[in-house]
C-alpha cells in the first residue's frame, strides 16, 4: 500500500528524492533512464579510448586525446549531474548545481574550442599544435570557470544552504549570471568551428562538421532552457514547479548532443587509415612548400638525349647530346708569338791554328 502524503511506486524513500521514483508525475523517471544510459555509453567510451591509442596511425590525431579524454570526462559528469536537479534543492545539492553546472559545460566547450584551433591549422596545412599545449590551453580555459564558480558558493554558502526546495527569482537571475563564461566559450566556438570550412584540405572538414553541428545544437538547447527558467515558466504560471525538470531535460538533451554529434563519430574517425592526398604528411610541415626558381645558362650537357631541339639562331647547327655548349669554330693564324730557337753561327777562330804560323 501507498503511505498517505506519498506518492505512488516512492515507499518509505525521503521527500527530497520524490522524483526519482514517483510515477504519477514520471518525467523524473525518463530523465533518470536517460541519464544513466548516457552515463553508461559514456563509459564505455573512456574505457575504449586508451586501447584506441596503439591504432591511430596518424600522429595529429593522436596528439588530441588526452583533450577528448577531458571531453568524455566532461560529458559523464553532466549525465551525472542530472541526478542533482531530479533530486530537489536542499543544503547538499545546492553547492553542487551552482559549481558543477558551469565548470563541466566549461570543460566540454573548451576541448571543443582547442580542436577547433588545431583544427583551422590543419585545414590551411600548417603545423599543428603539440598535445601539451592542447591539453594546456584546455585546462588553462576551464579553471576560469572554476574560480567564477568557487567564489559565488564560497561566499554565498550560507544562503545557498537556506533554500527552501525552490530558485527563486534572484537565485535564478544569479544562476544564469554564472554561466555567462559559458555562453562566452559557446558562442565563440560557433564563430571558430566555422573557419574550418575555409581551408584547402578536406579531410579535416568534416572533423569540423563535427564541432560545428554541436555548438549548434547546444546553442539551441541553451536558448529554449534559459527562456523557459526566465520566461517560459513564469508565462505559463508553472514556476517553479518546471524549473528543475527544464533544467534535468536540457542537461540530458545536451549531453546526447555531445555524445552523438562528437564524441562517437569522432572516434570512428580516429583509427582510419591516413589519406596523405588529402592533406600534407607530418613530414611535409617542416619542408619549403614553394621554391624560388634560379635563372642561369643552363648546361646541356645533362639535357636529355631526346631533346634535340634547338633555337632558331642555331638551327643550322646540329646538336650532339653530351657534349659541350659552345660551337667550334675554325680561327685565322695570327701573329706568331713562338720562341725562336738559337742557331749555330761559325766561329771566328776557325781558322786559327793555336801556334806559330809557318814561314
Amino acid at each position: 500500500m501507498t503511505t498517505p502524503g506519498r506518492p505512488k511506486g516512492c515507499g518509505s524513500i525521503p521527500a527530497d528524492y520524490y522524483f526519482l521514483c514517483n510515477i504519477e508525475e514520471d518525467w523524473g523517471i525518463v530523465v533518470e533512464a536517460l541519464a544513466t544510459a548516457g552515463a553508461f555509453v559514456t563509459a564505455i567510451l573512456i574505457a575504449v579510448l586508451p586501447f584506441l591509442i596503439c591504432k591511430v596511425q596518424d600522429n595529429t590525431k593522436r596528439k588530441l586525446i588526452p583533450v577528448q579524454f577531458l571531453f568524455l570526462l566532461g560529458t559523464l559528469g553532466i549525465f551525472g549531474l542530472t541526478f542533482a536537479f531530479i533530486i530537489r534543492l536542499n543544503e547538499r545539492t545546492a553547492p553542487t548545481r551552482f559549481f558543477l553546472f558551469g565548470v563541466l559545460f566549461a570543460l566540454c566547450f573548451a576541448c571543443l574550442l582547442v580542436h577547433t584551433f588545431d583544427l583551422i591549422k590543419l585545414v590551411r596545412g600548417k603545423k599543428p599544435l603539440s598535445g601539451l599545449v592542447l591539453l594546456v590551453i584546455a585546462v588553462s580555459l576551464t579553471i576560469v570557470q572554476i574560480i567564477i564558480a568557487i567564489q559565488y558558493v564560497v561566499i554565498n554558502i550560507i544562503a545557498l544552504e537556506g533554500l527552501n526546495h525552490n530558485l527563486d527569482g534572484r537565485r535564478r537571475d544569479e544562476f544564469i549570471l554564472l554561466l555567462t563564461y559559458v555562453l562566452f566559450l559557446m558562442a565563440l566556438l560557433f564563430v571558430a568551428s566555422m573557419f574550418v570550412f575555409c581551408g584547402s584540405y578536406r579531410r579535416w572538414k568534416r572533423h569540423g562538421a563535427h564541432i560545428f553541428l554541436t555548438a549548434f545544437f547546444s546553442i539551441g538547447i541553451w536558448v529554449v532552457w534559459i527562456s523557459m527558467l526566465m520566461r517560459g515558466n513564469l508565462d505559463l504560471v508553472k514556476s517553479p514547479k518546471w524549473d528543475d525538470p527544464v533544467i534535468s531535460i536540457a542537461l540530458v538533451a545536451n549531453g546526447w548532443v555531445f555524445l552523438m554529434m562528437y564524441a562517437i563519430p569522432e572516434l570512428c574517425f580516429l583509427t582510419a587509415p591516413r589519406k596523405p592526398g588529402d592533406y600534407p604528411s607530418e613530414n611535409n610541415f617542416c619542408q619549403p612548400k614553394v621554391m624560388k626558381k634560379t635563372y642561369g645558362v643552363e648546361n646541356r650537357a645533362y639535357a636529355p638525349e631526346d631533346n634535340t631541339q634547338v633555337s632558331d639562331a642555331n638551327r643550322d647547327h646540329s646538336y650532339v647530346p653530351y657534349s659541350t655548349h659552345f660551337q667550334l669554330q675554325t680561327l685565322e693564324p695570327q701573329q706568331d708569338f713562338s720562341i725562336p730557337r738559337p742557331e749555330t753561327r761559325p766561329s771566328p777562330y776557325e781558322e786559327y791554328s793555336g801556334g806559330k804560323g809557318v814561314k
